[in-house]
């Protein structure tokens, strides 16, 4: 078996519109592909002894044990592989479900598809279960711990944690939308003016200031005190003198820690001698040069978390321990103790395994322990020096129980650092009561605490922590995206959204749009080149003075790697024409409807959808939509909008010279066609099209009828601001049309548009796609054959798997089929095409240059406009 491609689906896809994170892996069986597991001896044991709770997967049959059964009468290697990616992911602590494996029209060769939690423990997955596979089929010996233990590596790597993770899901549970800034864990709520950000537990509003105090333990400290709150007596030493001198001061037991430490790194507690102080004293300067020496407060280690100046709760957090039952040693003991399923590798799980390090043995040694030691029944042995659940503690949930007065005094001392998000470490008897009588003290103040021991608490209720943290960013009435128009279809997609920008623009928004030629904000081009992706949706969606999102969108990102958004405000659909057939697995139009239906199924369900009445596979997926729907025609009697009329529905519709809203049978005049100058004086019916779907989708947004027909008015087509759409270029004795038609649909546009044009003489230069099928290349010379009187064929840069002399030989056959003798010839460069067919201009003459490059081509043409200008000053 061969992978050809594995690709990363993070958005809305062609496979599923809610689960968004799916891996496609187009797999070609091989030889494979005759041999079913009903057909390989053993396969079903193996299999079943290998991965015993793919039980569980009740496959199409419904019930447990389903897929074995499949796996029994008989399927196909690729719909295994499919289930075990599922499992061995599983088995990691990622609990996915669902998988797809359906079959492509290449014989033999599939697209399995499931999803993932984590991209690279997908993909990961993906190869890893063509090889359990593989093995399988040999009868080979596979080390499925080994698999899993790097499943969970690559997760604990490449994760968000639990606190960032914590705050993503309540952001998802409101609809909020997100995007991972990096690989680490800054993360971005929302879109365009309306973002926020965060990174662990760390806001875009927590004072600079503030972390800083907070890093501080000594100015905390005596921030705190200066504010009548109890926090231990010491001092701040720097060596062994300074220590000295403390001890004497407070007298032991100490405390040590690093003055920049946090997560109790460097830390060393119920100190009680010299030796051990100076031994801490090392360990703390590891970290910091100054050290911290303060008074051992007996009792507690509690974590109070303050968020938004109000107190949301209070852990008390035990250090990682085991207690003895007078038969297992310490060793036995931590390795019973890692077997509790709440236990697990990193963050998987409710608590982390304890392992073994420097600061468990040095307790052991001060016990005079060693690992083989055998505890006494009943003996707690504690095994870290501090209670982070990072190194394997437990948390007890103490909200309901903490004194009003301490809630008083916690919340003061969130506003007295400065914090939005923090967390107070508490070291006393209880909560219970006011800390003055417990005799418990502030130990420290925390930015950025983990939220981990309050989501999930070994004991006692878990609280949602990170709900107060959205509700912080995001106040009742708040908005946290920006309308979102996307675009999508075969032709007129850049034309239309660049209008909609237009009439956006004109209306007072700062808006950000993608095009085939460019990232803008504004008119300002920030990226050239094809940006009709989701990494390019993503660019506007992340800009924080974006105010409004039009965002042109092409089948190849969808299919490449889904929307780069997850719900937009108004999805349009221009149209579906034959075009980029043949290619990734989109064979016919109806293949090609289920790619541009992904953008209408984004729709959010009060949204619109905006469809072309006159486009026969547009009009086919109305019924499937769960949205709004509002549509358009050229011919105000299309059947479509006759019964959309009748509904009392809108549609936008060209009558009688006008672009007209239509509610029911009322009609609103947008305005003239031909006063738009996008239209060529209405000459270019296309353009009118073009038209009537940005006038349709402002118009729903809530754009009004004076404000849309000015904007229409001032949308002055040209090369700078419509590149490749209908340029035309005027010299003294001749005009040059430049124009990205590529497809048969674009062609029979350009047709109908030169109808229209007069001229003694019409030259095309043309050029076939090499990826196109091969009647669409006919097609398109057959096109050019009955539209020009001569034409010169030129080969693109790139041939993409053909010859020049085979492209060239099916355009010349379509030319030849068009019924109309056309001369032409041969010119393979572009620019040497355009330099000739301007050379051989007479007067009247109408050159159109379909052109695939239209940067070099508009360039090439505007310097002979210069120079015919120069020309003509040298002459007066």
């Amino acid at each position: 078996m061969k992978i050809e491609k594995i690709q990363a689906l993070r958005g809305p896809n062609i496979w599923s519109i809610r689960r968004k994170k799916l891996i496609q892996m187009r797999l070609d069986l091989e030889e494979m592909e005759n041999y079913p597991t009903n057909k390989i001896d053993g396969f079903r044991e193996r299999i079943e002894k290998l991965i015993p709770s793919l039980i569980t997967h009740r496959c199409s049959e419904g019930v447990e044990g389903g897929f074995f059964h499949r796996v029994e009468t008989g399927t196909w290697m690729g719909h295994v592989i499919e289930h075990i990616a599922l499992e061995i992911q599983t088995l990691a602590g990622m609990d996915v479900g669902f998988g797809r494996t359906r079959e492509t029209k290449t014989p033999g060769v599939y697209n399995v598809v499931f999803n993932y939690l984590e991209e690279n423990v997908g993909i990961y997955a993906a190869e890893e279960a063509v090889k359990i596979a593989e093995a399988l089929i040999e009868g080979k010996e596979y080390d499925l711990n080994a698999c899993i233990q790097k499943l969970k590596e690559i997760r604990e790597r490449v994760r968000l944690g639990p606190s960032t993770g914590s705050i993503v899901e309540e952001a998802v549970s409101r609809k909020i939308p997100w995007i991972r800034l990096g690989t680490n864990s800054l993360v971005q709520l929302g879109y365009g003016v309306n973002q926020q950000r965060f990174q662990a537990t760390i806001t875009g509003k927590t004072s600079s200031i503030a972390v800083d105090i907070a890093c501080n333990k000594e100015l905390t400290k005596r921030m705190l005190h200066d504010a009548a709150i109890p926090v231990p007596i010491g001092d701040l030493i720097v060596d062994e003198e300074g220590l000295n001198n403390v001890i004497k001061k407070i007298g032991y037991p100490i405390v040590l820690k690093p003055l920049d430490g946090n997560h109790g790194k460097g830390s060393s507690i119920n100190v009680n001698d010299w030796d051990s102080a100076k031994i801490g004293l090392e360990h703390a300067q590891k970290y910091s040069r100054k050290v911290i020496v303060e008074k051992y407060i007996t009792g507690y280690d509690f974590r109070v978390l303050v968020i938004d100046n109000k107190m949301v709760a209070a852990a008390r957090r035990v250090p990682a321990h085991i207690i003895g039952d007078g038969e297992l040693n310490i060793q036995q003991l931590i390795d019973k103790e890692n077997k509790d399923p709440r236990r697990g590798y990193g963050h998987e799980n409710v608590l982390t395994e304890i392992d073994i390090d420097k600061d468990t043995t040095e307790l052991l040694d001060k016990l005079q322990y060693s690992l083989e030691t055998v505890p006494q029944k009943g003996e707690v042995v504690y095994l870290k020096s501090t209670a982070n659940l990072s190194t394997g503690g437990t948390s007890i949930d103490v909200t309901d129980m903490v004194h009003p007065e301490n809630i008083t005094m916690a919340e003061r001392i969130s506003k007295i650092i400065g914090l939005d998000v923090c967390g107070i470490d508490i070291m006393a008897e209880n909560l219970t009561q006011p800390l003055k009588e417990s005799g418990g003290a502030i130990i420290e103040v925390n930015a950025a605490p983990g939220f981990r021991m309050h989501l999930a608490p070994s004991e006692g209720l878990p609280r949602n922590v990170a709900a107060p943290v959205v509700d912080m960013l995001y106040p009742q009435g708040k908005p946290f995206t920006i309308p979102i128009i996307a675009v999508t279809g075969t032709n007129g997609k850049t034309t239309t959204t660049r209008l909609i920008s237009h009439i956006v623009k004109s209306n007072g928004y700062r808006v950000g749009f993608t095009t085939s030629d460019g990232i803008y904000i504004q008119n300002t081009m920030l990226s050239k080149g094809d940006t009709t992706g989701p990494i390019s949706a993503e660019f506007i969606l992340k800009d924080p003075t974006v105010e409004f999102a039009v965002l042109e969108t092409a089948r190849g990102g969808i299919l490449r790697s889904g929307l780069g958004f997850s719900q937009c405000d108004i999805g349009v659909l221009t149209n579906i024409e034959e075009d980029h057939l043949g290619m990734n697995d989109i064979h016919s139009l109806k293949d090609l409807t289920k790619v541009k239906r992904v953008v209408l199924d984004s729709v959010k369900k009060n949204g619109w959808s905006v469809l072309n009445a006159d486009n026969e596979y547009s009009m086919k997926i109305i019924k499937d939509l769960d949205c709004n729907v509002a549509i358009f025609s050229m011919d105000e009697n299309n059947p479509h909008i006759v019964k959309f009329a009748k509904e009392g529905r809108i549609t936008c519709v060209y009558e009688e010279g006008f672009v007209t809203i239509k509610k029911g049978d009322w009609k609103i005049r947008i305005g003239k066609a031909k006063d738009f100058p996008i239209t060529m004086e209405g000459k270019a019916r296309f353009m009118i099209e073009n038209v009537l779907a940005a006038s349709l989708a402002s118009y729903l947004h809530g754009f009004g009828i004076e404000d849309i027909s000015n904007s229409l008015r001032t949308f002055i087509p040209s090369a700078q601001l419509t590149p490749g759409r209908l340029n035309v270029f005027k010299f003294k004795n001749f005009k040059v049309l430049i124009d990205f038609a590529h497809n048969p649909s674009g062609y029979e546009a350009i047709e109908d548009y030169l109808k229209n044009v007069e001229s003694t003489k019409k030259i095309g230069i043309i050029s076939g796609v090499g990826d196109r099928r091969d009647n669409d290349i006919r097609e398109c010379g057959k096109i050019a054959g009955r539209m020009f009187d001569h034409i010169i064929i030129r080969n693109e840069k790139h041939l993409r798997g053909r010859t020049e002399e085979e492209i060239n030989g099916l355009i010349i056959d379509g030319m030849q089929a068009s019924g109309k003798d056309v001369s032409y010839e041969i010119i393979p460069k572009e620019i040497e095409a355009l330099k000739h067919a301007i050379g051989m201009a007479e007067e009247g003459t109408f050159i159109t240059a379909l052109s695939d490059v239209i940067s070099n081509a508009i360039d090439l043409v505007q310097e002979y406009q210069a120079r015919e200008l120069l020309e003509d000053e040298k002459n007066l």
